[in-house]
């Protein structure tokens, strides 16, 4: 079978001329992509990005990709976990791409440097493809390069996109393909876009091939929804459950009355009740305030935006009447969850006593963690908080 056959054969709405199909190389040069990897950024994404490239290289017995890991002055680039990766490159070297994707983790908003802005600038306007996975959108946007694009990012980051970046047009897609620029969530998301990026170059027959050495039984969607926070199992099992919590995470500003929410996903406001009791083990109202605190609590760690604005984006009719709430659920005052986000060396310090007989790559990665916004909020059935 031959994979390196014309690429003009794979069919995609925006792709064929913006991502790479009539790049006018010859036939026997490869595509090139370089990765810039953001500090803290998640090694999953990047593996499952990079890798359908290396598979498809070998499938086809020729070097249809070259790639390059990236970093802002050349140095070791550290991921979420602790690893640390030797780059190829740094960006203030002389490089000549078709495509550039960003990859990101945690604490998106304060890891990526202004010159790693510029030079993604220079790169578009060279009219290099751009790419981003994971919580790499939000450093695009904050170029100005996914401006008037439809854009995916992975959940945790989606609030501090649409509240920092008014004019990128956020959704809940796993990616989006949109003239010259790709996104995508987090997790193994990027191999799928990757496989639908290869079929829409090669044809269906690599991309599937490139799927089946990966063991994945199927390419998802682009326009499939990234998972809510509720277990896919139980979504699946209990669609009316699942589909009266999407209806609360998409109605947070302005919250719906349980009984106008029953009418909406189709079932008594007794059975809501029932549903929400027996699966998750509280009442429709407590959930419902749940989702609107941890949108707090993300606005608060990834935000400027003040204690009032947040109360109100996520329905409260006070501030006052937000921060008791808060604090009686999430245990402490949403002033003090904003000072711990602002201040990671103090964060760090208090875990220092606690945590010294685990391993350093370990450590260094629970303690930059701390100022995430799902940082400890796993939950027995019980209800309580696990620790360690």
């Amino acid at each position: 079978m031959d994979y390196c056959a014309s690429p003009g054969r794979g069919k995609g709405v925006n792709m064929a001329t913006d991502i790479g199909l009539e790049t006018g190389k010859a036939a026997d040069e490869s595509f090139r992509v370089g990765f810039l990897l953001i500090e803290n950024f998640t090694l999953i994404a990047l593996a499952t990005a990079v890798e359908p490239l290396r598979v498809a290289n070998q499938l086809a017995g020729t070097e249809l990709y070259s790639w390059k890991l990236l970093t802002a002055e050349g140095g070791y680039a550290r991921a979420s976990d602790g690893i640390t990766m030797v780059p190829d490159a740094s960006i203030r070297e002389d490089h000549s791409f078709d495509l550039v994707i960003v990859v990101a983790g945690i604490d998106v908003t304060r890891s990526f440097s202004r010159h790693e802005v510029q030079w993604l600038k220079q790169m578009a306007r060279r009219h290099v493809l751009m790419g981003a996975v994971c919580t790499g959108p939000y450093v695009l946007a904050s170029a100005g390069l996914l401006d008037g694009y439809a854009c995916s990012a992975h959940w945790e980051c989606l609030e501090a996109m649409q509240e920092d970046f008014p004019r990128v047009q956020t959704n809940n897609h796993l990616f989006t393909v949109e003239r010259e620029r790709m996104t995508c969530t987090g997790g193994t998301v990027p191999m799928h876009m990757m496989l639908s990026f290869l079929g829409r170059r090669h044809g269906q027959e690599l991309s599937n091939a490139v799927s089946h050495m990966f063991v994945c039984d199927r390419i998802r969607e682009e326009r499939e929804q990234q998972p809510m926070p509720m277990h896919p199992g139980l979504a699946r099992a209990q669609p009316k459950l699942a589909e009266a919590a999407q209806l609360m995470e998409a109605n947070i500003e302005e919250p719906l009355e349980l009984q106008e929410l029953a009418t909406l996903a189709g079932i008594s406001r007794r059975q809501l009740e029932r549903l929400f009791l027996k699966h998750l083990g509280c009442t429709p109202s407590r959930y419902y305030l749940r989702v609107r605190l941890n949108r707090a609590r993300r606005l608060l760690k990834q935000t400027s935006c003040s204690i009032v604005e947040i109360a109100s984006m996520c329905g409260f009719v006070s501030a006052t009447h937000f921060s008791r709430c808060y604090r009686k659920t999430m245990g402490r005052a949403p002033k003090y969850e904003r000072m711990e986000a602002f201040a990671p060396s103090r964060a760090e310090a208090l875990m220092t006593d606690t945590m010294d007989s685990l391993p350093s790559s370990s450590l260094q990665a629970l303690k930059r963690a701390r100022t995430e916004p799902t940082y400890g909020t796993f939950e027995t059935s019980a209800g309580r908080a696990v620790s360690g």
